[in-house]
């Protein structure tokens, strides 16, 4: 019995001493395993940090371009398409960090279409913070005040920043005259559009402040008013003076007699070409805008009136004079008489004859 009990028990520590070194040794595998994932993400760990770091100094050091040029960026076009086109042209030296770059600054849908220009070394950072900001390049198209809304259209037409097709013609006197900025690759149509809206608030802004005894029954009259001041005088401070004669002969029931409504009513909103002389059948012509022959204003607007114009036929001075001719240096002499306005048109014609007799005399 002793001896099967010892032999028994030397089993049993032999059993126990082979658990304890299979236990250790599964310890072992585990602590290298985790020592294997450790190392493994602390080298995956530092080589993400150092690409970071790497694309962090490419996206914000200087860049590859080395001459000033500009770049469009087209309406509804996305980060990897911009990215693509900014590294074509030699702007950026790499779209796949700059789109990285602007998607980790969070202005993935910040960037502004329109046209941009970029200076020599201009880092990814820079060009991103240029489009997130929008400062585009514009460029001014020009209206000037008088003119039809046909030559306003050509002028819209022929800009070629512009892009698509005209509107249709929008009646006359309905676009305001100005100097308006615009992004390359901007439509006709909404240059269009800001014209109208810009003339209709002009508009209504001062026929909200017109002098309630001015001779006009609606805001359609006030603008036809105010188109034939604007065509009878380029000066400015003499609009209000234009504008009181006007508004004396309509009160006293007087034909208007302008000329530029003549001309209107037979060239359109074309005009008169400038080598053309006006004829004595543009003045007896049977059109409803020939102020000559019909009493009262002509049905519509002659041209765009800008705000002078407008302020003028909405609040004019107080005259008593119902005449005015050129005095022969792109002004005008005013008159409440018939008898002076004889003498001033005289003065005028004998100016003019000095006129051709110094330009045909011989040098």
């Amino acid at each position: 019995m002793a001896r099967g009990t010892h032999r028994r028990g030397d089993r049993e520590r032999s059993s126990a001493r082979g658990t304890t070194r299979r236990s250790r040794h599964s310890r072992n595998q585990l602590v290298i395993f985790l020592n294997f994932c450790l190392s493994a993400l602390l080298f995956l760990m530092l080589g993400a940090g150092a690409v970071v770091y790497w694309g962090k100094s490419q996206f914000e050091g200087q860049g590859p371009l080395r001459e000033e040029t500009t770049y469009v960026v087209p309406r509804n076009t996305s980060v990897q398409t911009i990215a693509s086109g900014l590294e074509r042209e030699g702007i950026i030296s790499d779209a796949q960090i700059f789109e990285y770059g602007v998607r980790f600054a969070g202005a993935g849908g910040t960037l502004k279409a329109g046209e941009y220009g970029f200076t020599p070394g201009t880092s990814m950072r820079q060009v991103m913070e240029k489009l997130r900001g929008g400062a585009s390049i514009t460029h001014s198209v020009s209206v000037p005040e008088g003119w039809t809304v046909e030559k306003a259209y050509e002028r819209v037409a022929e800009a070629e920043v512009l892009t698509g097709e005209m509107p249709d013609m929008l009646p006359e006197g309905t676009l305001r005259p100005d100097t308006y900025l615009v992004q390359r690759g901007a439509t006709r149509k909404e240059l269009v559009q800001r014209m109208k809206e810009a003339q209709d608030n002009l508009v209504a802004e001062i026929w909200a402040q017109r002098d309630p005894d001015i001779p006009v029954k609606d805001i359609g009259e006030f603008i036809t008013l105010a188109s034939i001041v604007e065509r009878e005088t380029g000066i400015a401070s003499e609009r209000p003076h234009v504008a009181s004669v006007f508004i004396n002969r309509l009160n006293k029931g007087m034909r208007l007699q302008s000329d530029p409504t003549f001309l209107y009513g037979v060239y359109g909103g074309a005009g008169k070409p400038s080598d053309k002389p006006v004829t004595q059948s543009d003045i007896d012509s049977d059109t409803p805008y020939n102020t000559y022959k019909i009493k009262g204003l002509p049905p519509g607007p002659i041209a765009n009136p800008g705000r002078a114009a407008l302020e003028a036929v909405a609040n004019p001075i107080e005259t008593d004079d119902l005449y005015f001719v050129a005095d022969g240096t792109g002004g005008h002499v005013f008159s409440s008489t018939l008898d002076e306005h004889n003498r001033n048109v005289q003065k005028y014609r004998a100016f003019e004859r000095q006129q051709r007799a110094e330009t045909e005399a011989p040098q």
